[in-house]
């Protein structure tokens, strides 16, 4: 009897290689004749570029080629990239050149690559590269830069206003005046970067017999990564191949189309080796994209009962020197402040700001955990201030399941209404509270002061857009060894792709999950495909491998039911097999039927049949699926110190029927480690020229293991009725309300100091300088 695979903790299909060291990983990629590149990066945030001299570098030893912007071909020399999420509303259109001419504007921005033997050789002559540097006034921090009189990012911009709009509905003013309590909070939340464990890396090779040229890279997104290149170098897609081969993590980072990927490729061209390109740890926090600072001025008005009348304010968003991927960070994020609660009256205006810094874009939330942190912070004043419990507070406001579908009043990133697909909020919560243990917490808090320890808890709510569009695809076809080949343009970089979409196609196609053998993130096996980003990748992959395995089970019944001489109603699959369910049971194997499919060569095939056993299906999305959770904390805080200790971690997550549980698990354990990290330690710096002050990991914190705790995790599964297996995304919940749960618990803990926060990180120094600004050292706390 065959195993069900949907929904069963299958353990990874990925691991046994990646463990034993049988990863392959771009840096694992070594060709014959193989050229190392570095890229020559500018030391000033911001300065006028005049000549480069080449010279001394080309003449060094191992050194093959130097090359400058206008070494490049076709308009790679003179054009910008293009964008790659385009928006009406952003005014300043403007993304990199794939190396620099005339102006940079951000330190580590490339104006040339030297290629050599070795990457020592080639760092070597990238020193000895010299240009003429003009520095330039910069402008670091978004608040000065949209002031007047300030330093302008671009030398031919009049200003550093990227982009404004407006997120509304309801009538904000009316909700405002007629409201019983408004309070008002400034938030600030960080820039970080995604941090992966491997950095980005490009190998690429062309072969002038095939005319074909070949691209590994450590992307999530190959395919766009292809169409991208064929635009740059004037070249068919046909005739490029992108490989996503073993990715050590993405986060978001990995999502973008970078210049280097574009000069890599040009350079196998001009060049005729394969050349390759590995980032540096220097290189990924200067030149990998990052993700905020955001600075929110926001306000609620409620009722006496604490019900929600109406929120509004502004944001402001910090888009680095460039939009490559546009204003998608500040719009999910102005759309996301809703939550899953009734807000009847909505009004954020949002305002991207240019800085000489590296560009902002996705990282693992992709603006939901600042827009969650400025509601939940909101939702805890409204607690604080008419003395209830942040609990009763979120569940007097919560979108009640009956409500659902739940239409919010504004259009969200994927150019859809708002409407959410389903949802549970308050069993959410009421299933975190209680893996909490939050009904005996105030006791535990009692009995810790009395021992002159600090506790506290903390609740964050929120709501995700998952599953966006606009496609993905996968190819199922049974082969005539018996062995099911699975082609998806889907990527993994640790979710476990390979291992879910074998339990999909297992089950519904009835073959053995080890029968199968999957291609992902190759452009050569799948014509479409999109990529790996917005926890997209269970709904619309799984959709398709869904949709293309019934499609393939039909052929086999239908082949296999001409062969056994019986109907197909009485033909079960199972185990790469098809069996007639009556007489003596004769079978015939998934392999023998491929091969019947192919026909008898110079004979007619019967009218109806097609040649192979094998389908393609493009799942495309109606809408985004919302997924949704909650976020319980306990930590100690030391009042001494400032250090904070998480005690206890609680999640309840949705994200529909789950496909494995065991992978769930770990998406969420792994989003809440990410998410500490914002919390409490992650801090991109800059100083007021913009120069980076994080650069290597002694000054950019990130969390231990034994400051991310084993999350106890429940899962409420209200399916989607958007896609046929009733999935939602599950990567970024984890990260997404973590740290305004975090920031709550800490708050709360300190409570008898009257102490508030209202930005991430929360380092021991804030909390120990905002403990000094109470009063704190000066009175005693319950006997000390």
């Amino acid at each position: 009897m065959g195993v069900k695979q949907f929904g069963a903790r299958v353990a990874r299909l990925e691991d046994p290689a990646l463990l034993t060291g049988r990863g392959r990983y771009v840096d694992d990629i070594k060709l014959p004749g193989m050229l190392h590149a570095c890229f020559v990066r500018s030391p000033h945030a911001h300065a006028r570029l005049g000549a480069i001299d080449t010279e001394a570098a080309r003449q060094m030893p191992g050194v093959h080629a130097v090359l400058t912007a206008d070494d490049l071909p076709g308009a790679m020399a003179t054009s910008r990239m293009p964008m790659l999420v385009p928006n009406a509303a952003i005014a300043a259109l403007r993304t990199q050149h794939c190396l620099a001419r005339e102006e940079v504007c951000y330190v580590g921005q490339a104006f040339a690559v030297v290629f050599a033997e070795s990457r020592y050789l080639a760092e070597d002559a990238a020193n000895a590269v010299f240009a003429d540097l003009d520095p330039l006034p910069a402008v670091s921090d978004c608040k000065a830069a949209v002031q007047a009189g300030s330093p302008v990012a671009h030398a031919d911009l009049p200003d550093n206003i990227a982009s404004t709009f407006k997120m509304a509905y309801g009538d904000a003013s009316a909700a405002f005046a007629g409201a019983a309590h408004v309070f008002k909070e400034t938030l600030f939340q960080h820039r970080g970067g995604g941090m992966a464990l491997e950095t980005r890396g490009v190998v690429a090779q062309y072969d002038k017999v095939g005319d074909m040229l070949t691209v590994w890279s450590a992307t999530q997104t190959p395919h766009i990564g292809r169409r991208m290149i064929a635009d740059l170098l004037g070249r068919s897609v046909e005739k490029i191949r992108v490989v996503a081969p073993d990715v050590g993590g993405g986060f978001g980072p990995k999502a973008i189309f970078y210049p280097e990927e574009a000069v890599i490729a040009a350079a196998a061209l001009s060049l005729g080796v394969p050349v390759k390109w590995t980032e540096d740890r220097r290189e990924h926090f200067l030149c990998a994209t990052q993700e905020r600072d955001q600075h929110w001025e926001v306000e609620i008005a409620v009722d006496s009962e604490g019900r929600i009348k109406g929120v509004r304010g502004s944001l402001l968003h910090d888009t680095g020197a460039f939009v490559p991927w546009g204003v998608i960070m500040p719009y999910i994020a102005a759309a996301t402040m809703p939550g899953p609660y009734v807000l009847p009256a909505y009004e954020l205006d949002v305002t991207v700001a240019l800085t000489n810094k590296v560009a902002t874009t996705p990282v693992r939330g992709a603006g939901r955990p600042q827009a969650v942190f400025a509601m939940e912070r909101l939702m805890d004043r409204v607690a604080s201030e008419l003395a209830l419990d942040p609990a009763e507070v979120r569940r007097r406001n919560f979108i009640q399941p009956e409500q659902m579908p739940y239409s919010v009043g504004l259009t969200f990133r994927d150019g859809k209404p708002l409407v959410y697909d389903s949802g549970d909020y308050p069993k959410a919560q009421a299933e975190a509270l209680a893996l909490a243990g939050y009904d005996g917490f105030p006791a535990r808090q009692a009995e810790a002061r009395r021992q002159g320890r600090y506790l506290g808890i903390g609740i964050a709510n929120y709501v995700e857009g998952t599953g966006l569009g606009p496609f993905e695809g996968v190819t199922i076809r049974i082969q005539q060894n018996g062995k099911v080949a699975v082609a998806t343009g889907a990527t993994n970089q640790g979710q476990g792709t390979r291992t879910t979409l074998s339990q999909i196609v297992a089950d519904r196609l009835g073959c053995r999950i080890e029968d199968i053998e999957m291609s992902i993130g190759d452009t050569a096996t799948i014509a479409n495909g999109v990529g790996a980003f917005a926890s997209r990748q269970a709904v619309n992959a799984g959709s398709s491998a869904a949709i293309a395995a019934d499609v393939v089970r039909q052929q086999v019944l239908k082949l296999a039911a001409r062969a056994l001489g019986v109907p197909e109603g009485e033909i079960a699959i199972e185990d790469g097999r098809a069996t007639a369910l009556g007489g003596n049971k004769p079978e015939i194997g998934f392999g023998e039927l491929a091969r019947m499919s192919q026909g008898m060569p110079g004979f007619s095939m019967l009218a109806g049949d097609q040649p192979g056993l094998e389908h393609t299906a493009y799942f495309t999305p109606p809408q985004a699926s919302y997924c949704s959770g909650t976020h319980v904390v306990e930590v100690e805080v030391d009042i001494e110190t400032g250090a904070v200790r998480i005690l206890g971690y609680s999640v309840a997550h949705d994200s529909g029927n789950i496909i494995n549980p065991l992978i769930v698990d770990g998406q969420v354990q792994g989003g809440v480690a990410h998410g500490i990290g914002n919390a409490m330690f992650e801090f991109m710096k800059y100083d007021e020229n913009a120069q980076p002050l994080t650069t290597t990991f002694a000054d950019y914190l990130m969390p231990m293991a034994t400051d991310v705790p084993d999350c106890r995790i429940a899962h409420v599964e209200t399916p989607s009725p958007l896609n046929p297996l009733g999935v939602k995304g599950a990567g970024e919940g984890g990260t997404i309300p973590a740290a305004a749960a975090i920031v709550s618990a800490i708050e709360n803990a300190l409570g008898p100091f009257g102490v508030r926060f209202a930005e991430t990180p929360l380092t021991p120094e804030r909390i120990v300088d905002a403990l000094a600004e109470a009063g704190a050292y000066r009175r005693t706390v319950n006997g000390r």
